[in-house]
């Protein structure tokens, strides 16, 4: 009996992915260049903590010489970020993220006890997160309690420590939400100049002192915005994070895209993306919310417009809608055009083209900026460049490079909450090559890749502030006085 006989017998959504992936699975060579890409290998040093073994795991379940309730299968399981850098180590191909999603899926329908955590999280996602009034409550009250400073000064107090570290850093998640940069500031003297995707290549030092050398007719101010094309026209996909703990970034990515010339809607009818869904293993959840988002954007994906996203995360989600739902016959076509409309906002732009500003006349030296990749945007997305095209569009941001910055932060949805340990080893990592950049502000695609660096430096004592690139943008383009 092949793999894929088996796998049909089985009858599990892990037995279905395995069969599907057969000739990548077997074209693996085991050559082993996922573990070093493999942050949680790294950290343990243990093959089943690998993608490699958690494979051999996996066929081991659907085979049936392993229960899927297994402790093993569960403990190897559960500790993957999923944070799909093997996707890019891997020479053979294996799109591991959708097998890490049938196994979870297998994991959830085993019957298996759950902590605490863990029975929270699956009613929040059943309860909560698919229903949007619900959602928009409950963001209504952490942004309430965010904002008027008790979510920082349970922090300073040091009491949810006494309670357990987890409540302690689920709290600095809250206060790092907040913003970092100055709200709709206005000062100095900028010119601004228009830039194309030719700055694409080259690192955003490189890129920034290129920008620089082109300049306009000489007076103060912003170049004429493009006018709009049928490129240019995106349909932002909110998300619930995004909106309920970062609508500043939101409306920042609105105002950037139309300053470049970029026609902005947003469907009132979306949802969650479902990729918190997905990571937990409830693959129907996420298949709900993905009809709808589906159905929410289909005039604007008919009508040739991006569907434009500023989370990597979400990103990612919404470009797999097209495998989601290839068993859907209503949806699986209008899935797989869905999912090709998807791009981050610096891809869009990267398209269109962006105007970039010169650096400040006169005032206090350049900031010291850094870049952390979200990895669902480099590894999902595969958005490696245009993020950079953002930040190097202000010429007065002196961008140094982090090393690792393709590497995981630890956040991976809610895994700092359900595997607090692992995730704080791989947190501390990345906190160190921050701080060795001696940069005071870095900026990331993510919110979750957002909150958790910006988080553990708050409770590190690093002075960092953690922003979205389209932010920086915002910031330049409001002093030069494109609004």
């Amino acid at each position: 009996m092949n793999l894929s006989e088996s796998g049909v017998k089985a009858g599990t959504q892990l037995a279905g992915a395995l069969a599907r992936e057969e000739a990548k699975l077997l074209a693996c060579i085991h050559c082993g260049l996922c573990l070093e890409a493999c942050p949680t290998y790294v950290h343990t040093g243990d093959e089943n903590d690998g993608p490699r073994g958690r494979i051999y795991l996996m066929r081991a379940v659907e085979e049936g010489r392993l229960a899927a309730d297994s402790r093993s299968f569960e403990r190897h399981i559960n500790r993957c970020l999923g944070c799909r850098a093997c996707e890019s180590a891997c020479p053979a191909g294996v799109e591991y993220g959708q097998l890490l999603e049938a196994a979870r899926s297998d994991l959830q329908r085993a019957g298996r006890r759950r902590s605490h955590t863990d029975r929270l999280l699956n009613f929040a996602l059943r309860h909560v997160w698919t229903h949007p009034s619900r959602l928009a409550l409950a963001f209504a009250l952490a942004r309430a309690f965010r904002d008027t400073g008790l979510a920082r000064l349970l922090l300073w107090t040091k009491l949810p420590r006494l309670v357990s570290p987890r409540t302690e850093f689920a709290l600095a998640l809250l206060a790092a939400s907040a913003p970092a940069l100055p709200q709709g500031e206005v000062k100095g003297s900028t010119r601004a100049t228009s830039a194309s995707k030719s700055s694409m290549g080259r690192t955003g030092s490189e890129a920034s002192a290129g920008a620089s050398a082109t300049v306009n007719d000489g007076s103060a101010g912003a170049t004429p915005a493009r006018e709009s094309t049928p490129a240019g026209r995106a349909h932002l996909f909110r998300g619930c994070v995004g909106e309920g703990l970062f609508a500043r970034v939101n409306r920042a990515t609105e105002r950037v895209l139309r300053a470049n010339g970029c026609e902005v809607e947003s469907p009132a009818a979306q949802v969650c993306c479902g990729a918190l869904h997905a990571h937990a293993g409830d693959m129907e959840g996420a298949r709900r919310l993905a009809r709808r988002n589906v159905e929410a954007f289909a005039a604007a994906v008919e009508g040739g417009a991006a569907v434009v996203t500023n989370a990597g995360g979400c990103g990612a989600m919404l470009a797999s809608y097209a495998h989601l739902l290839e068993d859907d016959a209503e949806f699986a076509e209008r899935a797989r055009r869905f999912s090709a409309s998807v791009r981050d906002v610096s891809q869009q732009l990267a398209a269109t083209g962006v105007r970039t500003v010169e650096a400040d006349v006169g005032g206090g030296g350049p900031a010291r900026v850094t870049y952390d990749a979200s990895c669902h945007l480099l590894h999902g997305q595969r958005a490696n460049e245009e993020p950079m095209l953002l930040i190097a569009a202000d010429a007065s941001l002196r961008f140094v490079t982090l090393e690792g910055s393709d590497v995981c932060c630890g956040g991976a949805g809610v895994y700092n909450l359900l595997e607090p340990d692992l995730s704080a080893r791989v947190l501390a990592e990345k906190l160190r090559r921050v701080g060795d950049t001696g940069a005071d502000t870095l900026a990331t695609g993510n919110p979750g890749c957002h909150m958790q660096i910006a988080a553990g430096a708050r409770l590190a004592g690093l002075p960092l502030r953690a922003c979205h690139p389209v932010e920086l943008l915002d910031a330049a383009y409001r002093r030069a006085g494109m609004y």
